[in-house]
C-alpha cells in the first residue's frame, strides 16, 4: 500500500478518460477522434505517481475507504476540468538565441528561401552555436521548458539539428539528455542532423550526408543519445532519395525515422515515410487529395503544426479533410526560433479549432493522445486511465473544453501534476 495517496475532488469533468482499461488507447483516427469518453461530477485517485482510480463524487467514499491506513492529500478542483496533459511530439526548443531580425526580413518582404540565402534560418542558429557555451544553451532552454508546463505540455519531443558537425550535434543532444534529467517533463529526442546542408557542403551534400550517417549516428547511437532521427525533405534541403540513404543508416543504428515534410512542395516526402515506416510526417502545408489517402491508409501519423503556419503567414494543413479520410492527426507546436517561436499547446489547440476548423475535441485527442502516440508513449501518456502516468492539469471553473480555444490569450491552467507531483507554476 502506499504511504501518500492523492486524490482530486469535485472536478467538473474528466475529458478524454479510458473507462475501459482492459486495453489502454494507443491513438485514434479519423472521425472517432471527436468523440473521447468523459466523467463529470468526478474524483480521481494518484498512487506512486500512477492514475490509480477515478469514478464519480457519489463513489468517492468507498473507493477511498480502502486507503484509510495512508497519508491522503485531498485537491479540490473546484468544479474545473480535468485534463491529460499535452503531448508535444515536434519541437527544436533548444537553441542558441532567438531570431527577430529574421522576423523584420519577413515583414519587408523577403521569402523564407531568401532568409536562408543570406545565412538567416537554420545556419544562422547553427553558427550561433559557436558563441554561446552550453550552461547559457542549458539555463535558456530550462526557462522554455518551464514555459510549457506552465501552458499544459506534460510530454515533449525536442530535437537537435542546430549544430550541423559532429560536435556542436553532440553538444546539444547532450543537453537535451540534461534538460530530461532536471525536468518533471518527460523528453523525448530526435537526432536531426540532416535538418540542413552545411554552407561549405552545398557544393558536394553527399559528402555531408556521409557525415551524418557514418560519423554522427554511430556515436548518437552508442551514447544513446536519441530515440529517433529526422529529416528535413524539401527541395533545397534533403532530397527524397537522400531521406530514404539517410533512414536507411538511422535504422541500422536503432533510430525511429520520422519526417518534415511537405512543407513548402510536394517533393516525394510522404513516399519516402510510408516506405520507411516513419513514425510521423510533419508539417503537411502542401497536401492533395491523393497525398491525403495515402497517409489514411498507412500507418504514418500525420503531424500538423498551426503555429509554423501562423507565424510564416502560410497555409494551414488539411486536418478536417484527413479526418475525413481516416488519417491519424496530431498537433504539436514545432517550438523553435524561426518559423514557430511558441510551446504554448492551448494556443496551438485553438489554432488547430480557428483555422484548421477542427472540434475542439479533435483538437485535444490530436494534442494528447495522437501526440503520445507519436511519440510511442501511449502506454503511459495522453489520457486519462488507470496505470498511465499521473500528468494532467486542472482548469480553473469554465463552462466547457471550447471556452479553451474559444478564449484563446487566456490560460485557464490552474494546477499542474506531472508524474503524480504538483508543479507549482507561479514559481516557474
Amino acid at each position: 500500500m502506499a504511504e501518500k495517496i492523492i486524490i482530486i475532488k469535485n472536478i467538473g469533468s474528466i475529458i478524454n478518460i479510458e473507462k475501459d482499461n482492459r486495453r489502454l488507447m494507443s491513438k485514434v483516427s479519423g472521425e472517432a477522434s471527436g468523440n473521447p469518453d468523459t466523467l463529470d461530477n468526478a474524483f480521481l485517485v494518484v498512487e506512486n505517481n500512477i492514475i490509480a482510480g477515478f469514478g464519480e463524487m457519489a463513489e468517492m467514499g468507498s473507493v477511498i475507504s480502502q486507503y484509510e491506513t495512508c497519508d491522503i492529500e485531498y485537491t479540490d478542483a473546484g468544479g474545473g476540468l480535468l485534463l491529460p496533459s499535452f503531448c508535444d511530439s515536434h519541437t527544436h526548443l533548444v537553441f542558441p538565441y532567438s531570431r527577430e531580425r529574421e522576423f523584420e526580413y519577413r515583414l519587408n518582404g523577403l521569402t523564407y528561401e531568401e532568409i536562408s540565402a543570406k545565412g538567416g534560418g537554420i545556419l544562422n542558429s547553427a553558427k550561433a552555436m559557436d558563441s554561446i557555451s552550453d550552461e547559457e544553451i542549458l539555463e535558456a532552454s530550462f526557462k522554455r521548458i518551464n514555459g510549457i508546463i506552465a501552458t499544459g505540455t506534460g510530454t515533449v519531443e525536442i530535437k537537435s539539428g542546430y549544430g550541423l558537425t559532429l560536435e556542436k550535434e553532440l553538444r546539444l543532444l547532450r543537453i537535451i539528455r540534461k534538460l530530461a534529467e532536471l525536468s518533471p517533463v518527460t523528453v523525448r529526442s530526435t537526432f536531426l542532423g540532416a535538418h540542413a546542408i552545411p554552407a561549405e557542403y552545398k557544393s558536394d551534400p553527399e559528402r555531408y550526408i556521409s557525415i551524418v550517417t557514418e560519423e554522427m549516428m554511430p556515436l548518437v547511437a552508442e551514447e544513446g543519445l536519441a530515440q529517433y532521427a529526422d529529416v528535413f525533405c524539401e527541395k533545397g534541403f534533403f532530397s527524397r532519395e537522400q531521406s530514404e540513404r539517410i533512414f536507411d543508416a538511422a535504422i541500422r543504428f536503432g533510430l525511429r525515422p520520422r519526417i518534415h515534410a511537405n512543407q513548402l512542395s510536394d517533393c516525394g516526402a510522404i513516399d519516402c515515410a510510408v516506405s520507411k515506416g516513419c513514425i510521423s510526417a510533419d508539417h503537411l502545408e502542401v497536401l492533395d487529395a491523393e497525398r491525403i489517402a495515402q497517409l489514411a491508409s498507412s500507418d504514418v501519423i500525420a503531424t500538423l503544426l498551426p503555429g509554423c503556419a501562423f507565424f510564416m503567414d502560410s497555409d494551414f494543413p488539411k486536418a478536417k479533410d484527413l479526418i475525413s479520410a481516416g488519417a491519424t492527426v496530431a498537433i504539436a507546436s514545432d517550438y523553435n526560433p524561426g518559423t514557430s517561436p511558441s510551446g504554448d499547446m492551448l494556443f496551438m489547440m485553438a489554432l488547430g479549432c480557428i483555422k484548421m476548423k477542427m472540434t475542439p475535441l479533435q483538437a485535444l485527442m490530436a494534442s494528447t493522445i495522437n501526440g503520445a502516440a507519436a511519440l510511442e508513449l501511449s502506454h503511459r501518456k495522453g489520457s486519462i486511465a488507470i496505470g498511465k502516468d499521473a500528468d494532467f492539469f486542472i482548469t480553473k471553473k469554465i463552462p466547457s473544453l471550447a471556452y479553451i480555444p474559444y478564449s484563446y490569450t487566456e490560460n485557464p491552467i490552474e494546477r499542474v501534476f506531472l508524474k503524480g507531483k504538483e508543479i507549482r507554476t507561479n514559481n516557474i
